[in-house]
């Protein structure tokens, strides 16, 4: 599994982070260690209150465990990877607290530890942490079977589709893949070799070329959104520099907002609203199948937990009866009997909690595994609008560059589902106007 991490300050924010349910269809508090609170927030105040009688600033360490897409990983082997992590960095014993994630059929783990030694109040150094985490990664992959990523295969080797969160978050304004803008741009750059024909294959995508305030070159699209060239691309600014010359040149990207501002005229807006209204009225179907199948995975856990702490607590009483007590359980303590039965209340509580865990195990993959296959027609509806707004991207840029006149592919296209939305209107209507004739059933005269 891939494991990232990180130093951390400001405990509580981070607290409230972890047990955030917007970002999240699922959230397990599943262990806290060493503090005196029991809930997330309690435990991470007092780590911040012991960090105020030290100079350390990221007095938290932060790690989170993703296994691959598919992968059902039990609660036991995310323990045993944070134990792993927790020998090789020198965390042993440290306040701990593990929190699982679950979202898109995906479950992944944070653990996060305290790294002030309460009893000596330094900070734990953390010398390269990144190098052992890698260490401990691919032997996660080796241990349970998984495919290694081409990271671990060759030294240096990265996906060079990867992208940032920033990178993330504009793409989802934008509703496109940010893995395809990235092949996009990349395929522009090598197979280009000047600025006219990069410039040209840019605009074939929807693309176009201006002078960035600090990035030197950047790309904008229609909406006005800047893409980083030395991001998208994975070219140094010097190697940009040197096939496309000046940026000074070029259009600044205000200037290329305002030029494309000027050229996006209402017909195109209009199409484009239309465009976006289809996709969202495509997507209400599933996210509501999203959120009933969320609530309804949701009431069965809280079943489940109601049901063993019941059960939990029935047993309990069970076990403390069997030691005896008064003038019998004085003699029974002479003949070592409380032993035998503490000894075998011990093991019936270990079984009894390994059925516990079995048993939560078994509905979580079931659930994960219900929630894949809404998750498949999710990604194939998502991969459609993707390909729908990159042709609508090239469309317009095609329209612009025109000068203003709206190519025939738009006007068709926009023509076409027109016709297409008054037609489902029509149809509609008819349709209601049956069931309402049918409603009123026959009218019969007896007079």
């Amino acid at each position: 599994m891939i494991l990232k991490a990180k130093e951390h300050g400001d405990a509580p924010q981070l607290a409230r982070y972890l047990m955030a349910m917007r970002d999240n269809e699922h959230v397990e508090l599943h262990e806290v260690r060493g503090f005196v609170s029991d809930d997330l927030l309690g435990a991470f105040r007092e780590a911040d209150a012991i960090a105020k009688g030290t100079r350390c600033q990221n007095y938290l360490f932060s790690m989170s465990l993703n296994p691959p897409e598919g992968a059902d990983v039990s609660d036991e082997a995310f323990e045993a990877a944070i134990q792993n992590v927790e020998a090789k960095l020198g965390l042993d014993d440290q306040p701990r607290a593990i929190v699982f994630h679950e979202k898109e059929g995906r479950r992944h783990a944070h653990a996060v530890w305290s790294r002030i030694d309460a009893e000596r109040m330094p900070a734990i150094n953390l010398s390269h942490y990144k190098n052992k985490l890698k260490d401990v990664s691919r032997d996660l992959y080796l241990e349970h079977g998984w495919t290694l990523p081409d990271g671990f295969k060759k030294d240096r080797a990265r996906d060079p589709l990867t992208f940032s969160m920033a990178e993330w978050q504009q793409a989802k304004r934008t509703r496109r893949d940010p893995k395809e803008i990235k092949a996009l741009m990349q395929e522009a750059w090598k197979g280009s070799d000047s600025r006219a024909t990069f410039q040209s294959a840019l605009r074939d995508q929807g693309f176009f070329l201006a002078q960035g305030d600090r990035r030197g070159f950047v790309a904008l699209d229609y909406r006005g959104e800047v893409y980083s060239l030395s991001r998208t691309t994975g070219t140094k600014t010097k190697e940009l520099k040197a096939r496309l010359g000046d940026p000074t040149d070029l259009q600044t990207v205000d200037d290329t907002k305002r030029w494309l501002s000027e050229r996006l005229t209402g017909q195109v807006k209009d199409y484009v609203r239309e465009l976006e209204e289809q996709h969202r009225k495509k997507g209400l179907a599933l996210e509501f199948q999203r959120k009933e199948m969320v609530d309804r995975h949701r009431h069965a856990r809280d079943g489940l937990r109601s049901r063993q702490q019941g059960r939990w607590q029935d047993e309990e009483r069970k076990r403390s009866e069997r030691l005896p007590r008064g003038m019998k359980g004085l003699w029974s303590w002479v003949t070592g009997k409380p032993k035998k039965i503490r000894l075998q209340n011990e093991m019936e509580a270990l079984k009894a909690e390994e059925r516990d865990r079995a048993e939560k195990q078994k509905i979580i993959q079931k659930q994960l595994s219900e929630r894949r296959k809404l998750q498949t027609k999710i990604k194939s509806q998502r991969e459609t609008q993707h390909k729908e707004v990159a042709a609508l991207n090239r469309d317009v840029a095609h329209y612009m560059m025109m000068g203003g006149k709206a190519p025939i592919e738009i006007t068709r296209k926009f023509e076409h589902e027109a016709t297409r939305t008054n037609e489902r209107a029509r149809t509609q209507g008819r349709r209601r106007s049956r069931d309402q004739d049918r409603s009123q059933g026959p009218d019969f005269d007896f007079n």
